[in-house]
């Protein structure tokens, strides 16, 4: 809890959270361009090199990554934050009970 109240500010900013998930974030986005340049599937892979940039794919994969490591950091954030404030509230009730 003492970490929680410490570190709490510094772990709600947007930048921090995302340089903190970008690598979970990467370890989702990535298999997906390894997929589509293993060439496993022929058909699509012609079909893909004659009418596909890949210059999207290497954006589409950025911004999963990028929305991936955002959401989980904030859900996480969110996740500890309600921990720590029902734990807060419990706190101030024993000490109103006292």
């Amino acid at each position: 809890m003492q970490y929680w109240e410490n570190y709490r500010e510094r772990d709600k900013k947007t930048f921090y959270q995302l340089l903190i998930g970008l690598p979970v974030g990467l370890l989702f986005a990535i298999p997906i361009l390894l997929n589509y340049m293993s060439g496993w599937y022929t058909r699509a892979t012609m079909v893909g090199n004659t009418q596909f940039n890949p210059a999207v794919l290497i954006v589409a994969i950025m911004i999963i990554a990028v929305f991936f490591a955002l959401f989980n950091k904030k859900h996480r954030w969110e996740m500890n934050e309600q921990r720590w404030l029902e734990l807060k509230a419990r706190e101030k009730k024993e000490k109103a009970e006292s």
